[in-house]
């Protein structure tokens, strides 16, 4: 299973492990998400503490929405959460260099 590591334990883990995700922001662009599966606190081979996310292998494409590089795993409110792109048209079919630009833009 694919981990992703950070340094801090969230303090709300469980509500992760409950349909949380950690949502990617490549170039600029949010646009996959993928789900929390576990967080496990383990430790470097320097001895100090570190948290592993250990995420679904599954990249759900969501609404290309610009923003700039944030801890997404933590407790984005569904509400200010990218909605999955099964939901939002024709999305899926348009060339993903072109989804980025325009998401950039703020058009889409």
């Amino acid at each position: 299973m694919p981990r992703h590591f950070t340094r801090q334990f969230p303090k709300r883990a469980d509500e992760l492990t409950e349909g949380g995700s950690l949502y990617w922001v490549i170039g600029g662009v949010v646009l996959v998400r993928q789900r929390v599966l576990e967080v496990r606190a383990e430790t470097e081979t320097d001895g100090s503490k570190l948290t592993a996310l250990v995420l679904d292998p599954a990249l759900v494409p969501v609404e290309a929405v610009p923003r700039r590089a944030f801890q997404g795993w933590r407790y984005l409110r569904p509400e200010d959460a990218p909605r999955d792109l099964g939901h939002t048209g024709n999305d899926e079919q348009m060339p993903e260099a072109m989804r980025r630009e325009l998401a950039a833009l703020g058009l889409i």
